[in-house]
């Protein structure tokens, strides 16, 4: 999931809330990278303790690595103590974690798992199939299941031998190992759901203690992924990203993570501060239902993604520090399909759709926010501004994150999401766009994008795929529920001593085994 940001601005020692919307003049040229020249130069060392501030809330805690994580604090402290059998990659979309290799049958349908050398769990335990298998089927019988593991029913997840483990799609996926990326976290078979909380791991960190959503973990020193650096991590929860960054100011925490744009823009004229920066990292839609209510209507869709000023929302909503969108997820895949022509603001067009459709200007709409990140809430009501210009009126219901996440989404008629891993578009559209999608987030149907994916997913021919993937987007841009306005930048500050933070978006961003700290 993705996260809304708050706009902050930096006063003497301290950060305090900026009002919203305040927007910069300029754009985000003076950003740091995390490390200069000197400090690249320097060799590893081990030892210390990371301290890390996470967004997150106490009330809306989850210790199950296969619920569904609403705080990003607790899906760094459940990254850091459990593997998944694969992770996103510097090179490729998918690269070894838990699976050290994995194989396709020639159909495409049947993929087969080797888990690494030496994998165990924190008790010592060596890792099974048997584990695994258990493992994804647990995770495939929570809500999110189906959407987390498409097209794979649980009598199809077997163990070969003790090392091997083998999944059989429904159809032929290409992309079959992409799914195992996120949360197919792996736990010791058997182990009761009173006992999930406690449960070794087999990740770099061991979980040491865990209070109202704060914890310590420490090295795993015999973690089969290679040498852990730091001896601990501690994880603070934070409620604010102004909180946040006020305690990186202060000296409590080492690195604020996800702590938004305005916090980095003000962090640019403090040398001790480091900033790193992820473009295009998240995806920060507004989400349209299409099956019913008032924006069923594909006219209607339509309309409100052309009354968007798209410039604005980035220069406003997120300081700058982001690009526009083009109603399309998955910008920061290869084959994006960057020829489709940037949908632009026509306001007079907006209109006469909104008239052919027969849309109800006399009503008002609620759009329903969060303030989970810095900048979602900001980019709702901007956008409630901005149709007012088509006479639309929305008024912008802002919830709590546990109301929104229980209540909100995948439910009501007009809604604003994120998505903190900016992935493949193949990704989205087979978690939130593909019919039997469980988290189809504006309950779309639409057979001749659903024939797309499977055309593409099927394809073992690179020039038959790329031209499938071209017409799936073709559609989602034309159709789909989604009204993608930008992409924000992801951005975690730092103190001087911090080294080689991942740079990788979404879960690669939390993988901290190679981070040190140079005091």
């Amino acid at each position: 999931m993705g996260v809304t940001r708050r706009q902050l601005l930096w006063a003497g020692a301290g950060i305090g809330a900026a009002g919203a919307l305040a927007a910069c003049s300029s754009g985000p040229g003076g950003s740091k990278d995390t490390t200069d020249s000197a400090a690249a130069s320097q060799q590893p060392r081990s030892g210390g303790t990371l301290r890390v501030g996470a967004l997150g809330k106490a009330a809306s805690v989850t210790r199950d690595p296969h619920g569904t994580q609403g705080n990003e604090s607790d899906y760094l402290i459940l990254s850091l103590v459990y593997d998944t059998l694969a992770a996103p990659g510097d090179k490729t979309n998918t690269a070894p974690r838990l699976a050290a290799t994995w194989k396709p049958s020639e159909d495409l349908k049947t993929w087969r798992f080797t888990i690494a050398e030496g994998a165990k769990f924190h008790d010592g335990t060596p890792v099974t199939a048997d584990d695994v298998v258990w493992s994804l089927k647990r995770l495939r019988g929570t809500p999110a299941g189906a959407s987390r593991l498409p097209g794979i029913k649980p009598e199809n997840i077997t163990a070969e031998d003790a090392k091997t483990v083998v999944l059989v799609s429904d159809y032929a996926n290409a992309d079959l190992p992409l799914l195992t990326r996120l949360t197919t976290f792996v736990l010791k078979k058997d182990t009761k759901d009173d006992q999930i909380a406690g449960s070794p791991g087999t990740g770099p960190f061991k979980l040491e203690w865990f209070r109202d959503g704060n914890a310590r973990l420490v090295r795993n020193d015999g973690w089969y992924g290679g040498k852990v650096l730091l001896d601990a991590i501690e994880v603070r929860i934070f409620e604010s990203p102004q909180a946040m960054a006020n305690a990186l100011l202060g000296g409590q925490i080492d690195v604020a993570s996800n702590v938004g744009a305005v916090a980095a823009r003000t962090a640019e004229t403090r040398k001790e501060i480091q900033i790193l920066r992820r473009p295009d990292d998240m995806a920060m839609p507004i989400v349209m239902r299409t099956t019913d209510g008032p924006f069923a209507d594909a006219r209607v869709r339509e309309a409100l993604r052309l009354a968007v000023d798209r410039e604005a929302m980035v220069k406003q909503a997120l300081s700058g520090y982001g690009t526009v969108g083009n109603d399309i997820l998955g910008t920061g895949d290869p084959v994006f399909a960057k020829d489709i022509p940037q949908r632009k603001r026509d306001l007079a067009k907006a209109k006469q759709l909104l008239a052919e459709a027969g849309f109800d200007t006399s009503k008002t709409y609620d759009l329903v926010t969060t303030e989970d990140i810095a900048g979602l809430a900001e980019s709702a009501t901007l956008f409630a501004t901005q149709a007012r210009e088509i006479d639309v009126k929305i008024n912008v219901v802002k919830q709590d994150s546990k109301v929104f996440w229980d209540a909100t989404w995948l439910k009501a008629p007009l809604y604003t999401t994120y998505w903190g891993t900016n992935d493949s578009v193949v990704f989205f559209a087979s978690k939130t766009m593909v019919s039997e999608s469980g988290q189809n987030e504006a309950g779309w149907r639409e057979p001749t994008f659903d024939e797309a994916y499977r055309k593409a997913i099927g394809a073992a021919d690179p020039a038959e795929r790329t031209k499938a993937l071209h017409q799936l987007q073709e559609i989602e841009f034309a159709k789909s529920g989604y009204l993608l306005w930008g992409m924000a930048d992801g951005i975690d500050l730092a103190g001087a001593a911090v080294r080689d933070l991942p740079k990788l978006p979404g879960y690669g961003r939390v993988q901290l085994e190679k981070t040190w700290l140079a005091r």
